[in-house]
């Protein structure tokens, strides 16, 4: 069983990222029915002392929020490049203390139906991530995908206005990141977090954002030849809220 438990955490896994970092590895498992509350013990009583262990920095542990949400557990590690992620991974599968607890955990069927990988990398733009128990606060990942070479174009508004302007109505802003090289997306793809007091205040912040004169007119200015986000799904957005273990609260 902890063999079968080590394979299906490299599941998604066959594009390798650029070796420079920092590298952030998300990774989002989506829990068998009725077991979240028994993974959620598991990293909480063990796996994420295993990942420090190596060399695995553990930034931030989440659950959507909302009435029917989904059964998922979405975290992120930290690592200083590529070779250490590797090395790192390849310890904790064979440490033995991580094969008594997965096999121990798993005594009444695997507790990860399925894990999706995506390495990521901070954009020059983005605030140094700060790993600190606030409390109090909802987070918000949001995905947005651009048309084919529009990818610098996003982020030179990200970078000039957009990251002030969502300040200015409080909105708090985490990081923002690039898939690393080698995945899919990885040229039309920025993903960022954003922290909240609420979900109402994040409502509040966002319509007093669309409605700002600067805003309206970065928009339109930075439009001229084309939206920068694809029609189709360009914009997503996830509320998170931290698990009683994470240390990014």
């Amino acid at each position: 069983m902890a063999a079968a438990a080590f394979s299906i955490a490299f599941a998604g896994a066959a594009e390798a990222p650029s070796s420079s970092g920092p590298i952030y590895e998300m990774r989002v498992y989506y829990a068998a029915p009725g077991k979240l509350d028994d993974l959620n013990a598991r990293f909480r009583n063990h796996t994420m002392t295993i990942f420090e262990r190596h060399g695995m920095k553990n930034v931030g542990y989440f659950v959507p929020e909302g009435e029917n949400p989904e059964r998922k557990l979405v975290y992120f590690l930290e690592f200083p490049n590529r070779e250490a992620l590797d090395k790192a991974w390849k310890a904790f599968g064979a440490d033995p203390e991580w094969k008594k607890v997965a096999q121990e955990s798993e005594k009444n069927g695997r507790l990860v139906t399925n894990v999706v990988r995506t390495f990521l990398q901070p954009t020059d733009y983005s605030p140094q991530l700060k790993i600190e128990d606030k409390g109090g606060r909802v987070f918000e990942l949001r995905t947005y995908t651009t048309p084919e070479n529009k990818l610098t174009d996003l982020d030179a508004r990200f970078r000039n206005y957009t990251i002030e302007l969502f300040k200015k109505h409080g909105m708090e802003n985490i990081v923002y990141w690039h898939k690393t090289k080698g995945q899919k997306g990885a040229d039309t793809t920025l993903v960022y977090m954003l922290a909240h007091k609420s979900r109402d205040a994040a409502k509040k912040s966002f319509d007093e954002f669309r409605q700002d004169p600067a805003w309206v007119k970065a928009k339109a200015d930075s439009e001229k030849n084309g939206s920068l986000t694809v029609a189709e799904g360009g914009v997503k957005s996830e509320f998170l809220v931290p698990t009683d273990y994470s240390p990014l609260k």
